[in-house]
């Protein structure tokens, strides 16, 4: 099993580590701060060091509860002392645009009562899809003004984490159902925007919903019956 030492810590970019196993350019470390592939949210990037060697890190991905890191250039030997540098850039990047995916599903759930049936993000962009028939008139624009109105109320963002059987109990966590999460998962990681969203959330985020930026809505469209995609990218200002 690998820590993921990003669950606990956003905000660190540099670890020590030991490779645990080496599959041709992929390594397993004991521990890792970059974030796997999941839940929407693509990897990180950056570099791994070690005595000998360095080399970039290009993927992340998870393999059951491994973390496989794959590499461009030299890899590092089994039993190796690494140190793993994450990109600062593309991290944060894609705490702003995960908070800024929770602060539109808080919005749309407290003010239109739809749930969230999909998602997607990239570095400062991203789209989600929910349960709308049909969007009200004016919709892209009141909704961009509410998410921005989240975002210069600078809400704090809490991480914590729940025992499953509390967890399942809790009316939020069940709407954005967590009883989906494998049975193996036995504690809930919590992402709470106080106040306004909380899910059951294994990605990074920002502290306050102050460091997200401007969202802008870029585009609504229909993706079927009864489900709508809103569009939206992040500014710095």
């Amino acid at each position: 099993m690998t820590d993921r030492l990003y669950l606990h810590d956003a905000d660190l970019r540099a670890f020590d580590a030991t490779v645990v196993a080496v599959d041709d350019d992929r390594v397993e470390l004991d521990r890792t701060a970059f974030y796997a592939t999941s839940g929407g949210q693509p990897h990180d990037t950056g570099h791994l060091v070690w005595a000998n060697g360095a080399a970039a890190v290009l993927d992340v991905r998870s393999d059951g509860d491994r973390v496989l890191h794959t590499l461009a250039g030299p890899v590092p030997e089994a039993g190796a002392a690494v140190t793993g540098e994450v990109d600062d850039g593309r991290r944060r990047h894609m705490m702003r645009t995960h908070t800024a995916m929770h602060i539109l599903c808080g919005v749309i759930w407290r003010d239109w009562l739809r749930v969230v049936t999909g998602g997607n993000m990239d570095a400062l962009s991203g789209r989600m899809d929910f349960e709308f028939a049909e969007l009200p008139e004016g919709f892209a624009g009141h909704l961009e003004e509410l998410c921005n109105g989240e975002i210069t109320a600078d809400r704090p963002v809490e991480v914590s984490f729940l025992e499953r059987g509390e967890a399942v109990l809790d009316r939020d966590l069940i709407r954005t159902k967590v009883n989906l999460i494998p049975d193996y998962v036995t504690e809930i990681r919590v992402v709470d925007i106080v106040g306004l969203d909380k899910q059951a959330d294994g990605g990074t985020h920002v502290s306050s919903t102050g460091q997200v930026g401007r969202l802008e809505v870029t585009k609504t469209e229909s993706k079927g019956k009864g489900f709508k995609r809103v569009r939206f990218v992040l500014h710095d200002e």
